[in-house]
């Protein structure tokens, strides 16, 4: 198995390339090709063409890895590693030109299955922003910006006006009553309440101190895989529903201190 931070350098690297396709196709006019599991649920030409290059140049530098997208689904390896792909997380953001879109690659140890898995390395970058965010597990969480470095760290001290947090709503309008209910009963930790449309780039925040925290149902592998591990590394905590660990019931991520205040306040009936 390679080291975890050659994996890191790697999963930078093709996220650089990848971001910047994005962001050219973004600029040339996006075409939408599909929707998915709800009307409002879209997937762009950009992504399939995207997830397509990431997964070329795997199969180039590290050919017995897995691999796990969200647009070309799971391949066994025979390494024991797993890439785990966003292409374009916010695709609705990307299709609008709003910026707040990101490539996220991560590189986990494990069956690609979020309850099983150790990530080992993460990248997420966004074009559009001038921001690449990465980490390697035991070593810390950074921002890269303009060629320079910055350390990351989670956000401790919420504050008397409460934290500041972000969460998302699926695409399914069945769940939208739910996901009210449970915003209801988390309000009264929050100062305000952001919603971005982009997992990896909330959970990328949370490891910034740019918010205290983040909640969400329905997020699937390759929506939180290298964000999670940015929040860990950068010194606060990742969980959910089922088993305590991120999945599709639920995502929690904040500083040690807010977690459990959350997670109480999203699991109260």
């Amino acid at each position: 198995m390679a080291p975890a931070d050659d994996l890191a350098h790697l999963a930078a690297d093709i996220a650089r390339d990848a971001a910047g396709l994005a962001k050219l196709r973004r600029a040339e006019g996006v075409h939408i090709a599909a929707t998915k599991s709800a009307l409002a649920d879209i997937v762009t030409a950009a992504d399939r063409e995207v997830e397509a290059l990431i997964r070329e140049r795997l199969a180039r530098e590290r050919p017995g890895d897995g691999f796990l997208g969200e647009e070309s689904g799971a391949q066994q390896g025979t390494t024991g590693i797993t890439w785990v792909v966003d292409p374009i997380d916010g695709t609705v953001n990307y299709a609008y030109g709003i910026p707040s879109y990101a490539v996220s690659i991560a590189a986990v140890q494990g069956e690609p299955e979020p309850a099983q898995w150790q990530a080992l390395a993460a990248a997420v970058v966004a074009p559009a922003l001038g921001e690449q965010f990465g980490a390697t597990r035991g070593q810390g969480a950074w921002l890269e910006v303009d060629g320079a470095r910055h350390a990351l760290a989670v956000n401790e001290h919420t504050g008397p006006a409460g934290a500041l947090l972000a969460t998302g709503f699926g695409y399914d309008p069945a769940t939208h009553v739910g996901d009210l209910a449970r915003l209801t009963r988390v309000m009264p930790l929050a100062r305000d309440i952001r919603r971005a449309g982009a997992a990896s780039l909330d959970l990328a925040y949370v490891a910034a101190g740019r918010l205290d925290g983040y909640f969400e149902r329905g997020l699937n592998p390759w929506d939180h895989a290298a964000g999670a591990l940015l929040v860990e590394e950068a010194g606060g905590r990742v969980g959910g529903t089922p088993g305590g660990r991120p999945g599709k019931t639920m995502t929690i991520a904040a500083g040690t201190a807010l977690f459990d205040r959350l997670r109480g306040a999203i699991d109260d009936r």
